[in-house]
């Protein structure tokens, strides 16, 4: 059973090694993570990463937020990996921005972590309450602050979260690197075309958060139909719709059998039928954050 185990971690492995994105500065980015928001810290979170790691993950995304970085580093501390093997994605907390704060935040990721290095580091919110009477200033002082870090290769590739086009241009009225990644809601039902297409001209890899509309297209009529029909689980139906978009997908679990299904998504290909048919759904779980009005 173990010798079992191990060949299909290593297949995992491999399979993941071989699908990445070339973002605009040169870095590859594993086009599948791990998500761990809303994963509770300590022990749930250190299992769940251990899981995926060991399923063949090897891109991990975090938050100063989520406030479980400690465990992320530590699952992949006791993974054995190098850490040059696994690509590790943190953001900025919306209390810190600016570009003292952003420095203090970045370096306290960074210990939590127990790293020297992340390979992508985000501001998460472009709006946050906090920063909300200047944060059009805030931003450029945060970026000033990851450009930094960036240059000094503490960052291996910065980007953003949550921003809206208004947000970006905003941003490159003073940045002189333009992010690498945009990193937003995106699902079957919600496609955030016009976003996507802006980002896209910019070279910015589209990462989609939530892409199992947080469960609740595990019970879609329209996927469960093409489930069937592919003899594939609704979560695979519903990745392989957006890697084929191609974006980067961050699906979260804490069980250990859904961490391996989420990965196995190299196996098949939907046709332009049931890609057409997903285009058409309607955004059934709710609309995405206005990051103007959000409370937080």
């Amino acid at each position: 059973m173990i010798f079992a185990s191990f060949v299909i971690s290593y297949e995992c492995a491999m399979i993941q090694d071989m699908n990445t994105l070339r973002m605009s500065n040169g870095v590859e980015i594993p086009q599948i993570g791990f998500g761990t928001w809303q994963i509770p810290s300590g022990i749930v979170t250190r299992q769940s990463v251990a899981f995926a790691l060991e399923a063949g993950y090897r891109h991990i995304d975090t938050a100063a937020a989520y406030q479980n970085e400690a465990g992320v580093g530590q699952a992949i501390a006791d993974s054995g990996l190098d850490r040059s093997e696994i690509f590790i994605t943190t953001k900025l907390h919306n209390n810190d921005h600016g570009y003292e704060l952003t420095r203090i935040g970045f370096e306290k990721s960074l210990k939590a972590l127990g790293v020297d290095y992340v390979d992508l580091y985000l501001i998460h919110w472009p709006n946050p309450i906090a920063h909300r009477h200047h944060w059009k200033e805030a931003n450029a002082g945060s970026w000033k602050a990851m450009e930094e870090f960036y240059r000094a290769g503490l960052i291996r590739s910065i980007g953003l979260s949550n921003f809206q086009r208004h947000h970006i241009e905003a941003l490159m009225q003073e940045a002189t690197v333009t992010p690498h990644v945009n990193q937003i809601r995106l699902f079957a039902g919600e496609r955030q075309e016009q976003l996507v297409a802006y980002c896209t001209s910019m070279n910015m890899v589209l990462e989609a958060y939530s892409p199992l509309g947080t469960g609740n297209l595990l019970s879609n009529p329209t996927i469960a139909l093409l489930a069937e029909r592919y003899h594939k689980s609704a979560a695979q139906i519903s990745l392989r719709y957006l890697l084929q978009k191609g974006f980067v997908v961050l699906p979260k679990s804490v069980r250990e059998t859904t961490i391996r299904e989420n990965l196995d998504v190299w196996g098949f290909e939907l046709d332009a039928e049931a890609m057409a048919l997903l285009d058409r759904m309607e955004n059934s779980v709710g609309l995405t954050r206005n990051p103007d009005e959000a409370p937080f």
